[in-house]
């Protein structure tokens, strides 16, 4: 057992929170930093251990000296005289936004998170989505769509999604104690997968994305540290990019003895399969990608058919009462895209406007109803992910979650049971080892908000970040390293120290 120097219990009960926590009465300092503030009044069973023949600590190697508490590693001393603090055992107050690729309006959510990853523990506080203001979002969809603007108008739009992402922030604290970090992942306005099978090595395009609503400008607005810029660490190792919330999905949503597909319809599909808990290195047979289109296609032909008074189809009614033409799905379900491989990913570049008009010329010879085309292009969402579980999927899963705002749409829900049943694959390629029937549930029926999934994830994400967690699955994304995922923007009235790192993502 190492000596302890400098060791002294104070009272800071006056003094502003370490890493934006308030402290709790009473702080260990060390050398003159402070290391962890007790819920109770006194702090016991503190201890300085030797652990320089341990492994490394989420992955960072012990510097000789490692600082217990109550059992728990609180931190290690890089110098005799430094310590870097990992709360384990404290929870934290974590807001998590994002818009998504229907860019309906700004997903926070406010959630409590404790653990590391495998005892991660999440608690929701508040949900709310928050509309963009209709020219704002008249303008997001226009340079989705490919219009031109300069870099002045680029500045002002990055600026105006950042200030709008910080008023959804501020508002989602309304009756709740402050937060201590934002994890915002911005409004994706582009996103360009890599080259497909060509590696960095070989010269090929490494991807790119491009969120707005910087960071910097939120944690100014909201003096609250924020991480945003989530995808470039997994594009520079080589990866997608995307999907990034498989690791959630792992540690929120896998079961000890069921496999599971965790399917979000956002703008765009993707999935997570997570093999059973019990199956040998579970971990490492956890698979994700882009599905291919959810909403998109939907609220663009809603929006075209409705003359721009609906903006998406409420619970999947108006295709409920149309009858889907098997022949054009099956035409679209020929694009490249969906014999595509994992890892893969896509977007309103592919799955946008062009490909809503093309879908619109195809159906012209079979003269389709309003109904039968939103019924339609229904069926194409539910028949690609079937389609990429049938290919993909080592086999099929046990039960299939459904999140994002594509599980409210009853009927896209109904059509993909109907695709998921004995009676249907029976009509289909002969499959092996097929489960059947497949349950089709939403998260919110195993515990996890189906609405704010993805804002909680980003939530995680950033709690991950500032602990020094990974948060990419290499296997899904196709990165060649583990990467920690997020650039970190401290808050106006927070001194460096008091990160973990400040650097941006490696």
């Amino acid at each position: 057992m190492a000596a302890i120097s400098s060791f002294l219990l104070a009272d800071f009960s006056e003094k502003p929170g370490f890493f934006g926590i308030p402290h709790q009465k009473k702080s260990i300092l060390w050398d003159g930093h402070l290391l962890e503030t007790g819920f109770l009044a006194t702090i016991s069973s503190f201890l300085l251990a030797d652990f320089s023949e341990k492994p490394g600590f989420f992955g960072i190697p012990h510097q000789k000296k490692c600082i217990l508490w109550d059992g728990h590693l609180v931190g290690w001393a890089v110098t005799p005289v430094r310590c870097y603090f990992c709360s384990l055992f404290m929870a934290m107050r974590v807001i998590g936004l994002i818009s998504g690729t229907s860019v309906d309006g700004i997903d926070a959510a406010m959630v409590e998170i404790s653990g590391s990853d495998v005892d991660l523990k999440v608690e929701l506080l508040a949900g709310e989505t928050y509309p963009y203001p209709e020219a704002l979002r008249e303008q997001i969809l226009a340079v989705c769509a490919g219009a031109a603007l300069s870099m002045a108008e680029l500045a002002q739009l990055d600026d105006a999604i950042a200030k709008t992402f910080a008023q959804a922030a501020q508002a989602i604290q309304t009756g709740h104690p402050t937060a201590q970090l934002i994890g915002s992942h911005g409004q994706t306005v582009y996103h360009r997968p890599p080259e497909v099978q060509v590696g960095r090595w070989a010269g090929g395009q490494v991807g790119y994305s491009l969120q707005l609503g910087r960071g910097c400008l939120i944690a100014h607005l909201t003096n609250i540290t924020t991480i945003s810029n989530f995808r470039v660490a997994d594009i520079a190792a080589g990866g997608q990019g995307a999907p990034l919330v498989s690791k959630i999905d792992a540690y929120l949503l896998s079961h000890p003895q069921e496999s599971r597909c965790v399917q979000n319809i956002g703008g765009i599909g993707n999935t997570t399969y997570l093999p059973s808990r019990q199956s040998p290195q579970w971990e490492d047979k956890i698979q994700g990608w882009d599905t291919g289109p959810g909403n998109t296609l939907l609220d663009l032909a809603v929006q075209h058919l409705s003359g721009g008074t609906k903006t998406y189809d409420q619970d999947g009614n108006w295709a409920a009462s149309g009858t889907p033409c098997q022949a054009l799905v099956e035409k679209w379900l020929s694009h490249d895209f969906f014999m595509l491989p994992p890892p893969k990913s896509t977007g309103r570049e592919l799955f946008g406007v062009d490909f809503f008009q093309q879908c619109l010329a195809d159906a012209e010879p079979y003269d389709l109803s309003s109904a039968d085309l939103l019924a339609t292009l229904t069926e194409l969402t539910v028949a690609s992910i079937v389609h990429s579980y049938r290919t993909f999927l080592p086999k099929m899963p046990d039960r299939v979650l459904l999140c994002g705002g594509g599980s409210r749409n009853l009927y896209l829900k109904q059509r993909l049971q109907v695709y998921l049943s004995p009676a249907f694959a029976s009509t289909q390629l002969p499959i092996t080892n097929y489960p059947l029937p497949i349950p089709v549930m939403t998260t919110d029926e195993v515990g996890l908000n189906a609405d704010y999934k993805e804002a909680i994830a980003f939530a995680v994400l950033a709690y991950w970040r500032h602990l020094g967690i990974p948060g990419n699955l290499p296997q899904v994304t196709g990165a060649s390293k583990l990467a920690l995922l997020g650039e970190i923007h401290l808050a106006a009235d927070q001194p460096p120290h008091d990160s973990i790192d400040s650097a941006s993502a490696e």
